[in-house]
C-alpha cells in the first residue's frame, strides 16, 4: 500500500471523502496485480479540482491535465497504446460541465478506459459554486438564495451516452467501492463509476450515510437499466448497467499497436522519400 503513495503533502480537507477514494483505488490496484496486471501498464489522468490532487498522491504514471480534459487525454493514451490500462479521475464539475462533451464522447465511442467521478455536488476547490450535480435549493457563494437548476442524473446520462459499465458507489463504504472499482477496471469498454463523497466544508457525512441504499439486483437490459437509473434515489449504489460492445481502438485498427508496431526512423524516411518522388 505505502509504495503506491508518494511523499507529496496531502492538502485535502481533514475528513474529506477523497481519502477513502484513494484508499479504495490502492486496494483495487493491489488486488488486480494479483491477477497479473502490471503497475507499469497503468496510466492515470485527471482534470482540475479537488479530485485531481489524487494524481500527486498516487505513485503512478499519467497526465495531470487541463480543466475538463481528463477523458480526452485518457482517450489519446489508450489509442496510442491499447496495451495500457487507463484510469481517469474527474470531479462532477470537471467531468460534467467543462468536460461534458469529452466524457460523453468517450462513452459513445466505448473507449476502453475507466472513469472515476468524485461527486461532492459542488465546486469545492474554488470555494463552493454549484455544479451539474447540485440539488435544487442548495445555498452557496454563487447561489446565496439557492440554486434552481435541475441536476443531471449521471447514471441515466452515461447509460444513454453509450457507457458499457455504469455504477455508483460511496466513499464511506470502502469495501463496496473497492469491489466496484475492480469490476470496472476489468471491464472491456468505457466504465463509469460515480462515487458519492462529501466535501466537508459544504456537506456532512450524515447527509450520505443515513441515506445510502443498495440495488436489490443488477438490471438485465438497457431498458431496465434506464428505468432503474431514473427511479432510483441519488443515494442508491450498485452496478446499474453492464454490457459488451465493440471497443473503439479495435474498430480503429484491430490488433495494431501504434507504439509496439511503429516503423523505425529509417523505414519512415524511406516511405517519405517514396512519396516525394516526382
Amino acid at each position: 500500500m505505502d509504495e503506491l503513495r508518494t511523499s507529496a503533502e496531502v492538502t485535502w480537507c481533514p475528513g474529506c471523502g477523497n481519502f477513502a477514494i484513494r484508499t479504495a483505488v490502492q486496494n483495487a490496484i493491489l488486488e488486480l496485480e494479483k491477477d497479473g496486471l502490471k503497475r507499469e501498464e497503468i496510466v492515470i489522468t485527471t482534470g482540475i479540482g479537488c479530485h485531481a490532487k489524487i494524481f500527486d498522491y498516487l505513485n503512478l504514471s499519467g497526465i495531470y491535465g487541463l480543466h475538463g480534459r481528463n477523458s480526452s487525454n485518457a482517450e489519446g493514451i489508450k489509442i496510442a497504446n491499447p496495451n495500457l490500462k487507463v484510469i481517469t479521475f474527474s470531479g462532477d464539475g470537471n467531468g460534467l460541465a467543462e468536460g461534458l462533451e469529452h466524457t460523453l464522447f468517450a462513452a459513445k465511442r466505448n473507449q476502453d478506459i475507466t472513469m472515476i467521478l468524485h461527486n461532492n455536488s459542488v465546486y469545492a476547490l474554488t470555494t463552493g459554486q454549484y455544479s451539474p450535480l447540485t440539488d435544487p435549493g442548495w445555498k452557496g457563494p454563487s447561489t446565496p438564495k439557492g440554486t434552481f437548476e435541475i441536476p443531471f442524473n449521471a447514471m441515466s446520462l452515461l447509460i444513454e451516452a453509450g457507457a458499457t459499465f455504469v455504477a455508483r458507489s460511496y466513499s464511506g463504504d470502502i469495501k463496496h467501492l473497492t469491489e466496484t472499482l475492480i469490476k470496472a477496471i476489468k471491464h472491456k469498454g468505457f466504465s463509469f463509476i460515480e462515487v458519492l463523497q462529501p466535501a466537508v466544508p459544504y456537506h456532512k457525512w450524515e447527509e450520505y450515510k443515513d441515506n445510502i441504499q443498495y440495488l436489490d439486483k443488477q438490471p438485465d437490459s438497457h431498458e431496465e437499466a434506464m428505468i432503474t437509473a431514473k427511479k432510483a434515489s441519488k443515494f442508491t449504489t450498485g452496478i446499474f448497467y453492464q454490457t459488451e460492445r465493440g471497443l473503439f481502438h479495435k474498430g480503429l485498427y484491430g490488433d495494431f499497436n501504434p507504439i509496439k508496431n511503429s516503423l523505425s526512423r529509417e523505414k519512415r524516411i524511406e516511405k517519405i522519400k517514396e512519396l516525394l518522388k516526382p
